[in-house]
């Protein structure tokens, strides 16, 4: 891989870029959190050849929302579990709107 390569890595939102640590300083939380949301299965880092976890700027997303919600007093188990279903309600809508747009385009309205 070439450097022009990794670097267009970096536009990528699955990229794993960010190592624990930086993953951790940039959510403004421990890596403890970090850890405990990976054991409830809400992401599941990459691991770099040396066995660290790395993580992707949509899993900081993720987690930044599950953040969010222990801020606000709900326990991590609970919080993953919402994040996890307001992520599946994103995609039903997305998955939902292309079918309504591929339905229009399809069948156009009659002529009157």
């Amino acid at each position: 891989m070439t450097a022009d390569d990794s670097f267009g890595r970096l536009d990528d939102d699955d990229y794993p870029a960010y190592t624990m640590g930086r993953a951790a300083e940039m959510l403004d939380t421990t890596q403890g959190f970090l850890r405990a949301i990976g054991e409830a299965r809400l992401i599941t880092p990459l691991r770099s050849t040396g066995g660290h976890r790395r993580y992707s700027r949509y899993q900081l997303r993720i987690a930044a929302r599950a953040r969010e919600l222990v801020d606000q007093g709900t326990p991590i188990e609970a919080a993953c579990r919402i994040v996890i279903l307001e992520d599946q309600l994103e995609e039903a809508q997305r998955i939902n709107a292309e079918h309504r747009r591929a339905a229009e385009s399809a069948d156009p309205p009659a002529a009157v």
